[in-house]
């Protein structure tokens, strides 16, 4: 009865077990879904089914130890029953072996005892016992010469190590985050559109000295013009067999959802940064028209003039825009690059702000891989790992960006997802999708924009 109550445990401890491991995967997707968006905050809905899959879990965990409470004095019982069977078994045999050995052969040259006469005996049931007790003694002595030693081998005992899948700690796509489209104006993509219309004064009034009282005032007319965003889709979607949701041990829904969440979040930045504006593509900075650019030809790699060249940025972005650039973005490896420059004496250039540098080209303040890093001229400096690296005549250059972020606008729907049952469905399989509308634009002042490029900006050297 013991052990038909402990199986009857333990698939309720397995059930309960699997649906912790669900809401615990449901609660990782959300602080994924931030991480990925190089957000510190979660929403107030994600807040709020953050808190709820914690209360589950809680819930979950009083189960499972209330369970484990009844197992664990039945699986001790079990242990020691197996012990006592085990040491009961180990003596038997050391017993069977101590009679093998502790004498010759059974069936020694010399010895006067003939195998064949033994098995004649046996099987003519003239036995009276004897006969057939050499012949097992003889059947212990022939295994124990030709047992071959187990090990981890498939055949040898192998069968009996199977390897342990941690299903748990199954290991996501690396994928770069959206920390460009993070940086600009982020706003709420309007429905029932597909395309945004904001007005622009193309040319504006103009005053004048009036050249004498009662003389003429000045006037001149505004002239008008606008800038579209149209309303373009990012999707994408993965067949998967109706078998590998069901029988899985971990929510596989989840998994591929989480996958294409964190490609779509890709696909969105890079689409902000290098849009084509063709094809279904949004305009991106790059393919803007109007933007400034300097020109960065130095292929020493110098840091200085690399200082130099941020600094006509920064200036450009002032006197073409009339207000202060607010970030300079740029690919981690130009970061790293500046962070290996020195000084001819081999001091570092660009230092971790803890050490209170004097005299420095820039400062890092977080060793982080997309994101706000440090700063260069007073300004943020972000790092994203979608910025081209196939630029220029070589196609081997990057770019650096600096800009006046909140000039441009993201406009953003919330990421959709849909479960197809009926498109494949005669084949058992289900369609996961997962969409989202999206508009931007970076030509309201394109001149709050200032691009770096140049022979220069090749793959930098760390020697």
């Amino acid at each position: 009865m013991s052990d038909e109550l402990l199986t009857r445990l333990l698939a309720k401890r397995e059930n309960e077990a699997k649906a912790r491991e669900g809401l615990v995967a449901k609660r990782k997707a959300i602080t994924d879904l931030a991480e990925q968006e190089v957000r510190e905050d979660l929403s107030e809905e994600e807040d709020t089914e953050f808190r709820t899959l914690t209360s589950q879990i809680a819930e979950k965990d009083e189960v499972i130890k209330s369970l484990d409470e009844r197992i664990n004095p039945l699986v001790e019982e079990r242990q020691r029953e197996t012990t006592l069977t085990a040491g009961a078994i180990a003596v038997r045999k050391a017993r069977q072996s101590v009679e093998v050995t502790k004498e010759g052969v059974t069936y020694e040259k010399g010895n006067g005892r003939s195998y064949f006469r033994d098995l004649a005996l046996v099987q003519s049931n003239r036995d009276d016992g004897t006969a057939l007790a050499r012949l097992q003694r003889h059947s212990r002595e022939i295994d124990l010469e030709t047992r071959a030693d187990l090990n981890r081998t498939d055949g040898t005992g192998g069968y009996f190590t199977p390897p342990l899948w941690m299903m748990n700690e199954w290991i996501a796509l690396a994928r770069p985050g959206r920390a460009t489209a993070n940086a600009v104006s982020n706003q709420a993509l309007p429905g029932g559109t597909d395309s945004i219309n904001i007005p622009k004064i193309a040319t504006g009034t103009a005053t004048a000295v009036q050249t004498a009282d009662n003389a003429a005032v000045n006037e001149t007319d505004l002239t008008d013009t606008s800038v579209q965003a149209g309303v373009k889709t990012i999707a994408g979607q993965q067949s998967i067999a109706l078998q590998l949701i069901e029988q899985s041990p971990v929510n596989f829904d989840q998994v591929v959802f989480q996958d294409l969440v964190a490609d779509y979040n890709q696909r969105l930045d890079l689409q902000v940064i290098n849009g084509s504006g063709a094809s279904g593509q949004v305009l991106g900075i790059l393919n803007t028209s109007g933007i400034q650019t300097v020109t960065y030809s130095d292929t020493t790699q110098n840091a200085g003039t690399m200082y130099a060249a941020i600094a006509n940025a920064i200036q450009l972005v002032h006197t073409g825009r009339f207000q202060p650039p607010t970030a300079i973005i740029m690919h981690p490896r130009r970061w790293g690059g500046l962070l290996a420059a020195r000084d001819s004496q081999g001091r570092p250039l660009f230092l971790p702000n803890v050490q209170g540098p004097v005299n420095a080209g820039g400062i890092l303040s977080d060793v982080a891989s997309q994101g706000v890093v440090g700063n260069v001229q007073g300004l943020p400096v972000i790092t994203d790992p979608n910025i081209p690296t196939n630029l220029g005549a070589g196609t081997n250059q990057d770019t650096i960006l600096v800009l006046r972020a909140s000039d441009s606008i993201l406009f953003e729907g919330g990421v959709r997802t849909r479960a197809l049952m009926e498109v494949k469905g005669q084949n058992l399989e289900v369609v996961l999708q997962v969409y989202n509308y999206v508009a931007f634009t970076a030509g309201r002042y394109p001149a709050g924009i200032t691009q770096i490029s140049g022979a220069g900006l090749t793959a930098p050297s760390f020697t």
